[in-house]
């Protein structure tokens, strides 16, 4: 995230490190990065240093319903990421354990916060590989990673964030009331309703479809894109858990494959599984939808006009740019 989060000052971090981990920073330095976590570098007085993880518990409606099913949610999967490294799988990026053993704490009623390890290294771009031996070494990363067992949440060929996409189609005539930026969210969605509707449909379509012929479900990362790949010194790395679960291996390969890469057969050779060319399609439609239903359920409640929340307007004005991509399908 761009913006530092609401209400929750960097001493409120720091106190919880001290606590949590006895890591007694002495510097923090915001890092805007990523799109769904707030991160700090921090540094104690003999220079060591770490990466810190805050997550606002509101904007994880994939993990839970209210905040404590989505800490509990964010819990399992960092306890996942931890037991895939302790396995070894060296490739996994775990948060460090608490002096109590555990993965992450939570701040307060709204914030969770996470330590961990800092790695010096080049992350790519969100959503792109660079060159072919990146998707490559990732393939074979992904063949390695579902072969491992942890226990994990599950996800299927369910929608993520249906009820948040439907909830606004549904309310669309009324005026919403959350912040500055709603009501301009509201006239969006009023402006593309047809379109929105038309990608649940084919949703739905690409599940039925895949579903009949689902194979053994897996233990996937779920957006190991390359900007959650850092390229290190000791090879590829994959950061962000929060979306491990099982489930089937295309919601981790949709991001990888390509026409114009033969990961594809990188990752069937050493993992001995043919992966399904709708459930390709229905994770690359629903990484889109999911987006969509985050920026809603976040514009819909309170929230300050800030360069996350405009960025999250302006791609509910993009969905006919994304009924676009399916035009194939859908006409």
């Amino acid at each position: 995230m761009r913006a530092e989060p609401e209400g929750l000052p960097v001493a409120a971090v720091v106190h919880a490190l001290r606590l949590g981990w006895n890591f007694d920073a002495d510097a923090a330095k915001y890092a805007p990065v990523g799109g769904g976590s707030y991160h700090w570098v921090v540094s104690d007085a003999t220079g060591r240093r770490a990466f810190v993880t805050v997550d606002d518990l509101d904007q994880k409606a994939w993990l839970g319903e209210t905040r404590d099913a989505a800490f509990a949610g964010l819990r399992r999967a960092f306890d996942a990421a931890v037991a895939l490294s302790e396995s070894g799988l060296q490739f996994v990026v775990a948060p460090l354990g608490t002096r109590d053993g555990t993965s992450l704490v939570r701040l307060d009623p709204r914030y969770s916060v996470a330590l961990f390890p800092f790695l010096e290294g080049a992350a790519g771009q969100f959503g792109r590989y660079g060159n072919e031996e990146d998707r490559r070494g990732v393939a074979a990363l992904l063949a390695e990673l579902h072969q491992a067992t942890a226990p994990a949440s599950t996800v299927g060929f369910d929608l993520p964030g249906r009820r948040h996409l439907e909830a606004a189609l549904a309310d669309r005539r009324t005026p919403w009331t959350g912040g500055p930026l709603s009501e301009p969210s509201r006239a969006a969605i009023n402006e593309s309703a047809g379109e929105l509707a038309e990608l649940i449909a084919l949703a739905d379509r690409f599940a039925a479809g895949a579903r009949a012929r689902a194979g053994a479900w897996v233990v996937s990362h779920g957006e190991p894109h390359a900007a959650n790949v850092l390229r290190t010194a000791g090879g590829q790395r994959l950061l962000d858990w929060d979306t491990v679960a099982l489930g089937p291996p295309e919601r981790d390969l949709w991001l990888v494959v390509s026409d114009e890469s033969d990961a594809q057969e990188v990752y069937e050779r050493e993992s001995g599984r043919r992966l399904d060319e709708t459930a390709l399609d229905f994770f690359r439609l629903t990484w889109d939808l999911k987006d969509l239903a985050e920026y809603l359920n976040a514009l819909r409640a309170p929230h300050r006009e800030n360069e996350d929340t405009l960025r999250h307007y302006r791609a509910l004005t993009q969905v006919a740019v994304v009924r676009e991509k399916w035009r194939s399908v859908l006409d």
